[in-house]
């Protein structure tokens, strides 16, 4: 009976790993295809959508390479922080988009990561997060929590 119980969690180990691996294979396909599509289009076509976009057609280029979950770590930091972040997408979508570019080219989510797990990410992101200005303004700007206990 402990072999079977044994070989069950291996087995679900190991499909949890195969599944890991897929999802990471997927979003890396993603992010080769949006790269693909761009590389199709002519300067002036990429020039023209990075307007819109409002940032440069480097940088558009660059956010094109990432997967389309690659700010997820600044949802969490965000949430970790107190600011909700699909109101603030709602209330300042070109704040909440410059959070988000920022954020997708990052060097720094293993820290973030790390921190973000252990339960510090709010008490660390100042010292590597290119956020840290913006994020801190957010803070600031969040209504102090009320106090019902009497």
């Amino acid at each position: 009976m402990q072999n079977q119980t044994t070989d069950s969690a291996a087995n679900t180990s190991l499909a949890t790993i195969y599944e890991s691996i897929a999802r990471w294979v997927r979003r890396y396909r993603e992010s080769l295809d949006n790269s693909r599509q761009l590389a199709q289009c002519g300067p002036d076509e990429v020039a023209a959508m990075a307007q819109d976009l409002m940032i440069s057609p480097s940088d558009l280029m660059a956010l094109a390479g990432k997967s389309p979950d690659s700010a997820r770590l600044l949802y969490r930091l965000l949430s970790a922080l107190g600011v909700d972040p699909a109101a603030l997408g709602a209330r300042d979508p070109m704040v909440m988009r410059d959070l988000e570019r920022l954020c997708v080219t990052c060097s720094h989510k293993r820290q973030c990561t790390h921190d973000l797990a252990a339960g510090t990410g709010a008490a660390h992101y100042k010292d590597y997060c290119p956020n840290a200005y913006t994020l801190d303004m957010l803070v600031a700007a969040q209504p102090a929590p009320s106090n019902t206990a009497r």
